[in-house]
């Protein structure tokens, strides 16, 4: 059971609201803070596939899986070196993600990098690419920091020119460098990606989504809630 949510307290934020709708690119100076999602609408925010799957409930985004049908909820705006932080409370079987620097909405699984929210709880070491919290397909998580299903987790992602960390309930359990990922299809270390590109070769700068699909075992009806969405250029 998901405990009352205090909405005030997910609006008192260290945010600068006036600049909602500001965005930067590339080596853009801006240094302040933005609240990515208002807590009562998706104003922001748009999905060209499926939006039906999309709700905001208590001051949370809410999205309700079907099988069969992947949906991504991205930023009307792009992000170029950034820290995001979230949290997210997730059913039990959802499959979802996060992905950061989007660079084409109509092909968001080959050009954005996919933080992957899977339901791996207590699954032991060695932990696969796409386990919660691997840069999908690309780097396995070093190790699981994940809550059980229906309880809150603390993602923090940083993107800086090359380099990628994700951090999942206080761990580091991702550092990445695009640049080694110079052939398509193709990681570092010899093992197969998805990829159609050399991330090496990728833009820098793209839109922040949220994904789902079908859960884990083509579940549906199965719930993942996001809050607390802030992003800070760097």
């Amino acid at each position: 059971m998901l405990k009352t949510v205090d909405v005030e307290n997910i609006y008192a934020l260290d945010v600068i609201r006036a600049n909602k709708g500001a965005y930067w690119k590339g080596s853009n100076t801006m240094t302040d803070t933005i609240e990515l999602f208002n807590g009562r609408d998706l104003s922001g925010w748009e999905d060209h596939k499926n939006p039906h799957l999309w709700s905001v409930e208590d001051g949370m985004i809410v999205c309700t899986a079907e099988t069969g049908k992947m949906s991504n909820l991205s930023t009307k705006e792009q992000y170029g070196d950034f820290e995001l932080t979230l949290e997210y409370n997730a059913d039990a079987k959802v499959n979802s993600g996060v992905f950061l620097r989007v660079s084409d909405l109509e092909d968001e699984v080959h050009t954005g990098l996919e933080i992957q929210i899977l339901d791996t709880y207590g699954k032991e070491l060695p932990l696969s690419r796409n386990d919660s919290g691997a840069l999908y397909d690309m780097i396995a998580p070093s190790s699981n920091a994940l809550r059980p299903a229906g309880e809150w987790n603390q993602m923090r992602m940083r993107c800086e020119g090359a380099r990628v960390e994700v951090e999942l309930n206080g761990v580091q359990v991702v550092e990445a460098d695009l640049d080694q990922f110079d052939t398509p299809g193709i990681n570092p270390d010899g093992t197969k990606n998805k990829f159609k590109y050399a991330w090496k070769t990728m833009p820098r700068v793209g839109h922040i989504g949220l994904q789902t699909h079908g859960g884990m075992d083509g579940a549906s009806g199965v719930q993942i809630r996001f809050r607390n969405l802030v992003v800070k250029a760097l």
